[in-house]
């Protein structure tokens, strides 16, 4: 089961929400929400505080001060937690080369071999988290296994300040008991889609045969089977291939109005298309994304014969895919376009937290 791998998953908590309660003492120990607080506006992080009260990023404010009406909303300040990102990545990299970003406040380690020599890796990511308490008075949780999956998995089992490993003699075991919603890949509709079929632990998903996995779950289906037995042998790569690029906006009203929301669609195939150029991707692919009123979204997409990168081929296709979607009953809260599926994927190799989309846009 363990090809003698040695990986760390470094998860900050409530990253944002942490540096602004650092930054501004007065917000210490007080429930807070990065991000606006007018009535379009969506929290981007929360404080362990205010998670207490159910406030969850990409909740909507309004719902958010309801749930905690001593919620403290702050304006986030995109580059200062990418320069915090970037000097932790600075401490990772005392110790690896190997790093996989994946966020701005997580990644991957591969300290199979490092350049402290230290046997353990435990006692690497234990050293890395008292380096982000003490150089930058943050948290950080950890978790350490063989491979990807299980080590995300830990660094989620013990949070905040968390650090767990899990051991290949226990691997089975541990992913036995672990609930669906844990699994990597397992969102929220795929999880109530294996709970009608009767999946709800690791336990259950192993004994689901490959076939039955592909028949439901399509080509992710091999990943869940592999997961079930502790497979996981993707590498930590220090860079990935750019697969889409995209952006959404949300609306500062519900729209229903057919000359409105095309209107709209229209800025955002325009945006699209400038980050398009700035980046030099092309792709086949178009997809649209819907938001209603009531947060329930939609996704349509279609496949060009040849490639995306021009609004007078981008835009036709959104709106084709638009008429795709019946609106006038279900006012529009946001819209996105994203062109993915590259023809040649090797066009365009950067590191992974490069491509992250401004989230107080979502």
């Amino acid at each position: 089961m363990s090809d003698g791998r040695k990986i760390i998953h470094i998860d900050m908590d409530a990253f944002y929400a942490s540096i602004e309660q650092r930054d501004h003492p007065e917000l210490k120990g007080k429930p807070v929400a990065v991000g606006h607080a007018d009535l379009r506006g969506v929290v981007a992080a929360a404080s362990y505080e205010a998670r207490r009260y159910g406030v969850r990023s990409a909740m909507s404010s309004v719902k958010a001060k309801k749930l905690c009406p001593e919620l403290i909303f702050v304006e986030g300040r995109m580059e200062v937690y990418k320069g915090v990102s970037a000097r932790i990545h600075e401490i990772f990299h005392d110790y690896t080369d190997i790093v996989e970003p994946i966020s701005l406040d997580e990644a991957f380690l591969d300290v199979s071999e490092n350049k402290k020599h230290m046997e353990l890796a435990v006692d690497i990511a234990r050293e890395i988290k008292q380096r982000i308490r003490s150089e930058l008075n943050l948290v950080a949780s950890a978790g350490v296994s063989y491979n990807k999956f299980l080590a995300k998995v830990a660094s989620d089992y013990r949070k905040p300040d968390g650090l767990c490993t899990i051991h290949p003699e226990r691997a089975e075991e541990f992913i036995s008991t672990l609930p669906i919603e844990s699994f990597w890949g397992v969102g929220s509709v795929t999880a109530k889609k294996m709970h009608l079929l009767g999946i709800h632990t690791g336990k259950d998903l192993r004994a689901c045969s490959l076939e039955m996995l592909t028949r439901q779950f399509g080509k992710t289906g091999q990943l869940y089977y592999d997961f079930a037995r502790g497979i996981d042998l993707r590498p930590v790569e220090a860079e990935r291939i750019r697969k889409s690029i995209g952006c959404e906006h949300t609306l500062e009203k519900d729209i229903t109005l057919k000359s409105s929301v095309i209107i709209e669609l229209y800025h955002v195939a325009r945006e699209l298309v400038a980050r398009l150029e700035r980046k030099e991707f092309k792709g086949m692919t178009l997809t649209l994304k819907v938001k209603f009123h009531d947060f329930s979204q939609i996704t349509r997409s279609r496949t060009s014969s040849r490639l995306l990168y021009k609004l007078e081929d981008i835009l036709p296709m959104a709106k084709q895919l638009l008429s795709e979607v019946d609106y006038e009953q279900h006012p529009i809260r946001l819209l996105g376009l994203s062109v993915s599926n590259p023809k040649d994927e090797q066009q365009e190799r950067v590191p992974e937290w490069v491509q992250l989309e401004l989230e107080f846009e979502k």
